[in-house]
């Protein structure tokens, strides 16, 4: 049988190579399953699905005083009506813009001037304030949104306050003050604190500043486009001041171009978004209301009117804010997609996530959410808004997107609209900021348990693996957890992540090469080493990071402590196990029905399978075997635990056992307590379980190589099981089997037992069977029946019909061309035709030669380790 190492199956071979080169063919990789040194499988541990839909489940390390909530009140009061920009809180420095005295006018566009005004008082602002909440009050009683215009017999009245608005056919007063009529549309524009009524605090045209009051004379407001251009042209600042704040003028033309932009977006607001407006104010019924939604939201998009400079903004806000009271489910979606496309910031892009995420709990609105597109605004604003700015913000909005990700009806939608990408560019993000900060940000490990949650459901997906390995997304993982270490929700969902991963292939061999991550692992095994949701895993992925690279147990046994983490480890859960364990006269026959492995098991079971597979390594193994607290407790596993008990935790250990005891080394444990070891596995060896029973002739077919080990198979009838297995019709049961019987045919004195039971008969059987398509056992075979014929009479040996019957057998079998008939499967027949040349071959042509010549004399041939 072939180890992992060649040089060492060089000098274990009873037999010559061939001179020719070794070709590495599909034929190593096939071996494996047959090598003496074996890795172990497992089961991936369980992660039961939430019953509740929340920012943290019940396993969370975090209390409920230490996390944000997942059920809270939202009202229309909770957003702002207006979104600009917050008060930085920084004093600005005056301008050292001075008025100048105008020269007379000479052409009708010089007659209206802007003059700067010293800073008003306390009492002027304060009247100015209150001005400016009446207007407020009348938007709010729907003011903004007449039904009609004003008649122009109107146009004459007034409006009486203490900074009324006088308007004649030729005067305005404003603040005291009597200006022209095209002086106070100049005056209006050029006040920063004028009333205003728009999110960014900019200026409201004539028809706007009197709508609900008074307008102004139609020759005024519509007295056509170079009216207007007058009053903006004579309202600007002359050259020499503008170069002193650094400014541009801007040319007439763009002027008269941004006038016919404004024009052409108010009668686009006034036909089209303007009753659409008055028809959610009815709040008739939800799926009018709702129809009026998607409405406003394609004219919204036809007019260019979405995104944050739109300056009629904060009236859609606050109309569509409103509404949020009203309750459903399906119109707040709708809402909440148009305030999205809005751009909102600040408090309203937290209210509005937290509306998202307040719907997104209940699973039945994800048809909802789906219909709507709303996983396409969510990610949005992760790809677009600040970080850093919007923190909890981006909490909400990655928690709805966790409860969706959850579904996979969304799965196709999200790798379309790039959400891998965008979560891990946002991993990346918070890597970087806490590198530069020196500490993790507030609420950036509360965010990280979302998004790495989300990408846990999503990585079933072959196609988000193999964007996870494009964008090289395990690394920045790993960075994450590093970071995070004290963060036992981010550590356990990064793990589960890792888990799904190592599962594969391609996957398992990027996480293997990723040096650092070994390291990663022990830390944090060493961290929670009593917690067993995150170490379970931990564990796992080191075992399927060593079950195929060689180079990976290497460097996982070179990290500082490994071997000692792992027995710790090790010792910690026995413990965990033992006292959970109820006395044998108490565990009853419900006791030997099949039952899932408890916790402590579950660990047990992995960490079993890392050892026995980093035993493989040639530089590895002898320390295990050498290691009287890793073998002590593999011995007192199998001692208290039975097939019944936990059958894998017990096939584990003893598969762990085989491998070490591969290892003749002197200092080993294994072979001080080889005898000890051999009546452990007799209790395997007379159960009911097959998988048991191999492992446990396999540790026989190690452990058989030693004479007192043979002795005590002879004297245990365990050479009669040997046999009695040769009729399992299981090629490697068979294959072990054979090996035993091998090694005792190495000792004359032993030979005899084949012909006990039938054993001759038996061999010639499997060669018959097995020989065709497993030239290793037909080898072993061809081995056992030539130590038993030595310096004898081969056919009195085998007898008459055994002997014709394995003429014919060699003969065709060492045919090459009916031998290797083109039967396999091409990508085997490398395989096959390998181990038919270099093993079957050369043993197969002596044992025919001896048969047809009746004698023959050479050393007996022992068996290669298991």
């Amino acid at each position: 049988m072939l180890s992992p190492d060649d040089k060492m199956l060089g000098k274990l071979d009873p037999f010559y190579r061939p001179s020719v080169s070794k070709r590495k063919t599909s034929a190593e990789i096939i071996s494996e399953a047959r090598n003496a040194l074996r890795t172990v499988r497992t089961q991936r541990p369980f992660t039961p699905q939430e019953a509740q839909r929340k920012l943290f489940g019940p396993a969370s390390s975090r209390t409920s005083e230490n996390r944000p909530p997942s059920s809270f009140s939202l009202h229309a009061s909770s957003f702002e009506s207006s979104d600009s920009r917050p008060i930085s809180g920084t004093r600005l420095s005056p301008l050292e813009l001075k008025p100048k005295v105008p020269a007379s006018p000479t052409r009708e566009e010089d007659s209206c001037f802007s003059f700067p005004k010293p800073p008003v008082d306390s009492a002027k602002i304060r009247r100015i304030s209150s001005a400016r909440a009446r207007l407020f009050r009348a938007a709010s009683q729907g003011a903004l949104l007449p039904d009609r215009s004003l008649p122009p017999s109107d146009s004459k009245k007034t409006v009486e306050s203490k900074e009324t608005v006088m308007m004649g056919d030729s005067v305005v007063k404003i603040n005291g003050i009597y200006l022209t009529k095209s002086n106070a549309i100049c005056h209006l524009k050029s006040h920063s604190l004028q009333l205003t009524y728009d999110g960014g605090f900019g200026e409201i045209k004539e028809q706007e500043m009197f709508k609900g009051t008074t307008s102004l004379p139609s020759h005024l407001k519509r007295g056509g486009d170079q009216g207007k251009r007058h009053a903006r042209a004579s309202s600007r600042p002359s050259s020499s001041d503008l170069s002193r704040l650094q400014t541009k003028a801007v040319p007439k033309a763009d002027l008269q171009e941004k006038d016919a932009e404004i024009e052409v977006d108010e009668v686009f607001w006034n036909t089209r978004i303007v009753p659409i407006l008055r028809e959610l104010e009815k709040e008739e019924n939800i799926e009018t209301v709702c129809a009026a939604c998607t409405q406003l939201h394609h004219a919204l998009e036809e007019g260019n009117m979405l995104g944050n400079k739109f300056k009629r903004r904060s009236i859609l806000l606050k109309t569509l804010c409103k509404l949020v009271d009203v309750g459903s489910d399906l119109l707040s979606l709708k809402l909440a997609k148009i305030i999205l496309a809005l751009k909102v910031s600040r408090k309203n892009l937290l209210n509005v996530c937290k509306l998202i995420f307040k719907i997104s709990r209940n699973e039945k609105n994800d048809s909802l959410i789906q219909n709507d597109s709303i996983l396409e605004s969510l990610l949005e604003v992760l790809r677009s808004e600040d970080l850093q700015t919007n923190m909890e913000a981006f909490l909400y909005c990655m928690g709805s997107i966790k409860f969706i990700s959850g579904n996979p009806g969304f799965l196709n939608e999200m790798i379309s609209k790039d959400a891998v990408e965008i979560l891990i560019n946002l991993i990346n993000q918070i890597n970087e900021n806490t590198e530069k900060c020196g500490t993790c940000l507030p609420n950036s490990g509360h965010l990280l348990v979302q998004v790495t949650a989300t990408l846990r459901n999503l990585v079933d997906s072959p196609l988000v693996r193999t964007k996870f390995l494009s964008i090289s997304a395990l690394p920045q993982l790993c960075t994450a957890m590093e970071q995070y270490m004290g963060d036992k929700d981010v550590c356990t969902n990064i793990a589960r992540i890792f888990s799904k991963l190592t599962s594969y292939r391609d996957c398992c061999a990027a996480l293997a090469s990723y040096s650092r991550c070994y390291a990663l692992f022990l830390n944090l095994i060493n961290k929670y080493q009593k917690k067993q949701d995150l170490v379970v895993r931990v564990v796992f992925i080191l075992g399927n990071l060593t079950a195929k690279n060689n180079q990976a147990r290497e460097q996982f046994s070179k990290e500082k402590g490994s071997i000692q983490t792992l027995l710790s480890l090790f010792q910690t859960f026995h413990q965990l196990d033992l006292h959970s364990q109820k006395p044998v006269g108490q565990r009853g026959e419900q006791h030997r029905a099949q039952r899932p492995p408890s916790e402590a098991e579950d660990v047990l079971i992995k960490l079993t399978r890392v050892l026995a597979n980093i035993a493989i390594h040639p530089g590895v193994g002898p320390v295990l075997a050498a290691n009287p607290g890793i073998v002590g407790l593999l011995l007192t596993t199998l001692e208290y635990k039975s097939l019944d008990d936990c059958e894998e935790l017990v096939i584990n250990a003893t598969a762990t056992i085989n491998n070490l005891s591969y290892y003749q080394v002197k200092n080993s444990i294994i072979q001080d307590k080889k005898l000890y070891i051999a009546e452990l596995l007799l209790k395997l060896l007379v159960s009911n379980n097959m998988d048991g029973i191999l492992e446990a002739v396999r540790v026989f077919g190690n452990l058989s190589q030693d004479r007192d080990v043979c002795d005590f198979i002879v004297q245990n009838n365990v050479h009669r099981f040997m046999m009695a297995l040769l009729d399992a019709q299981h090629q490697d049961i068979c294959f072990s089997a054979c090996g035993v019987l091998l090694n005792l045919t190495v000792d004359k004195d032993k030979r005899v037992i084949l012909k006990e039971g039938g054993g001759i008969k038996k061999l010639v059987d499997c060669l018959r069977d097995f020989g065709p398509t497993d030239w290793q056992l037909a080898c072993l075979v061809c081995k056992t029946l030539w130590n038993f014929s030595e310096n004898t009479n081969a056919s009195s040996c085998f007898g008459n019909e055994d002997t014709n019957t394995l003429l014919l057998l060699l003969s065709s079998f060492l045919d090459e061309e009916l031998a290797l008939d083109g039967s396999f499967d091409p990508d085997l027949k490398n395989y096959h035709k390998f181990h038919w040349e270099t093993e079957f071959k050369p043993v197969a042509q002596q044992l025919l030669n001896r048969i047809q010549r009746h004698h023959t004399f050479l050393e007996p041939l022992p068996i290669p380790s298991f």
